[in-house]
């Protein structure tokens, strides 16, 4: 897994500023990027939209797109990515939404997680990883060590 320390490195080296839109990690990304010293240099907001309401509000994702899709889609999470990055000063955007657990949601299986990079200049990438049932903690964790790992690959 990228440690936050090479991350704030390789992102400072490039003059880039970070941000992030989380759902069901609910702000364990931006916990982790700042975990290491000089985080200030480079991450800009950490948004955690918990709710669809929220998605809608802080990251202008679209009530068409929620209903058409659902909270966790790709449609969704490219969305989140997508306004986190026009409400911010970041260059980068990484977006997660999921469903954590316990249980499944809306025919959508527990562990199951969507995550979208956005930059600016270039087209917004976007994944769904399947966990699995690995229970809350280790879905959460999971998908924070997969958003790290996408964001090391777009500062290198």
């Amino acid at each position: 897994m990228t440690t936050s320390a090479h991350l704030i490195i390789r992102a400072r080296d490039q003059g880039l500023r970070l941000t992030t839109a989380e759902s069901c990690t609910g702000g364990l990304l931006a916990a982790e990027i700042t975990e290491a010293a000089g985080a200030s240099d480079v991450f800009d907001y950490g948004f955690v939209t918990y709710s669809d309401t929220a998605k809608q509000d802080m990251l202008g994702v679209r009530p068409d797109t929620l209903k058409a899709f659902g909270a966790v889609s790709e449609e969704v999470a490219t969305e989140m990515a997508e306004g986190a990055l026009k409400r911010s000063k970041a260059v980068i955007s990484l977006a997660i939404t999921g469903i954590a657990g316990p249980g499944s949601s809306d025919n959508k299986p527990e562990g199951r997680v969507c995550f979208a990079l956005a930059r600016t200049g270039h087209k917004t990438a976007a994944n769904t990883v399947e966990f699995g049932a690995l229970g809350r903690e280790n879905v959460r964790q999971a998908s924070v060590d997969h958003a790290m790992d996408m964001l090391a690959m777009a500062v290198n």
